[in-house]
C-alpha cells in the first residue's frame, strides 16, 4: 500500500501533544498523591506489559499484598497493616502506572499514524522521537526510584524521586514547547522555531532549583519537621538544625531541617525570576503568559505556607506541586513568545 502525499498537519500535532501534555499533568498530580499517601512501594515489580492488569481475584491480590509484605516499608512501617489498607495504597501506584502507559501508547499511535501520513513537518520528526525516547526512559526512572525502597530501606531516594519529578515536568516543558512551535507553523508557514533566550534560560533554571528542593522536601519528610512559617519553631533556623561533622553539601542534600529551610526560602529567588520573566513576556506582547505567571506565583506561595501551616494536609499539598506544573507551563509559555521576539 503506498504511502499519502506529503500534506504537512502542524495544527493538528500541536493539539495532539496539548493533549499529552495535559496527560503528562495529570500523571504529575496523581504522582504527588502516590507520594504523599506513601503508596509508591505497594507494587513491587516492573512489568511494563503484563503489570497493566490488576489483580483480578483473591488469590492475586493475596498474593500482591504478600509481596508487599516482604519489603522495608511493610516490615519497619506498615506492620499489620490488613488487605484492604493495601489496596487503597495499591491504586494509588497502580493509577500512577497506568497514566504512564496511555500516555506511552498516546504518544507513539498517533506519531505512527501522522508518520505514515507524512504529515509531519521536516525537522520535527527527530524531536518528537526524542520525546517519545524521553518517555520512555521515564519509565525506567521510575522503576530506578521505586527500587531504591525494596532493599534495605522504607522510602524511595530522594534524590531518585526529584530525577524522577524533573524528567516528567521536562517532558513537560518540551511538548509544551514543541506544539507551540508547530502553532505558530500553522499561521505562518515561514515561521522559525523559537528561541530560548538567556532571560528564560536563567529563570527556568530557577524554577526547576525550587522544584527540585520541593522533591528533596518531598523525599525526606521535611514538610513535617516544622508547620509554622515564617520562623521554624521560635526562630529563623531552629537551634542544631546543622548537622555537625557533615559536609555543607550534606546538610543541603540530605538533612531535613535545612532543605525545609532552603525550600522556603529560595521560593523568593524563584519568584523573582518569574515576575522578571513575566515583565518580559508583557512587553512582547505575551500579556496572557505574562497573568498566568504573575497569578500562579502568587498562589504557590499561598499553597506552600498553607501546605507547612496545615502539617502537610495531603488536598493542599497536591495542589501546591499541581500549581507548580501550571507556573511551569505558563513560563514556557511566556519563554517561547519573548524566543519568537527578535531581543533589543
Amino acid at each position: 500500500m503506498p504511502r499519502p502525499v506529503a500534506a504537512p498537519r502542524p495544527r493538528a500535532i500541536a493539539r495532539w501533544l496539548l493533549i499529552v501534555a495535559a496527560m503528562v499533568f495529570a500523571m504529575v498530580v496523581v504522582g504527588g498523591i502516590t507520594r504523599l499517601t506513601e503508596s509508591g512501594l505497594s507494587m513491587t515489580r516492573w512489568e511494563p506489559i503484563s503489570g497493566a492488569v490488576p489483580p483480578l481475584n483473591d488469590a492475586q491480590w493475596q498474593a500482591e499484598f504478600a509481596a508487599y509484605k516482604a519489603t522495608p516499608e511493610y516490615r519497619k512501617i506498615n506492620r499489620g497493616m490488613d488487605l484492604a489498607e493495601f489496596k487503597g495504597i495499591f491504586f494509588w501506584e497502580y493509577l500512577h502506572r497506568l497514566i504512564g502507559r496511555t500516555i506511552g501508547l498516546v504518544f507513539a499511535l498517533p506519531l505512527l499514524w501522522f508518520w505514515w501520513r507524512r504529515a509531519i513537518l521536516r525537522g520535527y520528526g527527530p524531536r518528537l522521537v526524542a520525546l517519545l525516547a524521553l518517555g520512555g526512559l521515564q519509565g525506567a526512572i521510575g522503576w530506578w526510584m521505586v527500587a531504591s525502597g525494596l532493599v534495605d530501606r522504607p522510602d524511595v531516594s530522594h534524590l531518585r524521586l526529584a530525577t524522577h519529578l524533573i524528567a516528567a515536568l521536562f517532558i513537560f516543558a518540551g511538548t509544551i514547547w514543541t506544539a507551540l512551535d508547530l502553532f505558530a507553523l500553522a499561521r505562518d508557514s515561514a515561521a522559525r522555531p523559537a528561541r530560548l533566550r538567556p532571560v528564560a534560560i536563567v529563570t527556568l533554571l530557577l524554577l526547576a532549583t525550587q522544584i527540585m528542593l520541593g522533591a528533596f522536601t518531598a523525599g525526606l519528610d521535611a514538610g513535617y519537621a516544622f508547620s509554622s512559617w515564617p520562623l521554624m519553631g521560635d526562630s529563623l533556623f531552629p537551634a542544631g538544625g546543622w548537622r555537625q561533622g557533615w559536609s555543607a553539601l550534606q546538610n543541603l542534600i540530605d538533612n531535613p531541617v535545612v532543605v525545609q529551610f532552603v525550600h522556603r526560602w529560595f521560593a523568593w529567588v524563584a519568584a523573582t525570576g518569574a515576575v522578571l520573566l513575566a515583565l518580559r513576556a508583557r512587553a512582547a506582547g505575551a500579556t496572557g503568559a505574562a497573568h498566568a505567571i504573575l497569578t500562579a506565583v502568587t498562589l504557590q506561595i499561598l499553597l506552600g505556607i498553607a501546605t507547612l501551616l496545615s502539617g502537610v494536609a495531603i488536598p493542599i499539598a497536591v495542589a501546591h506541586q499541581a500549581t507548580a506544573a501550571l507556573l511551569l507551563a505558563a513560563m514556557v509559555t511566556a519563554a517561547h513568545r519573548i524566543g519568537r521576539t527578535a531581543p533589543r
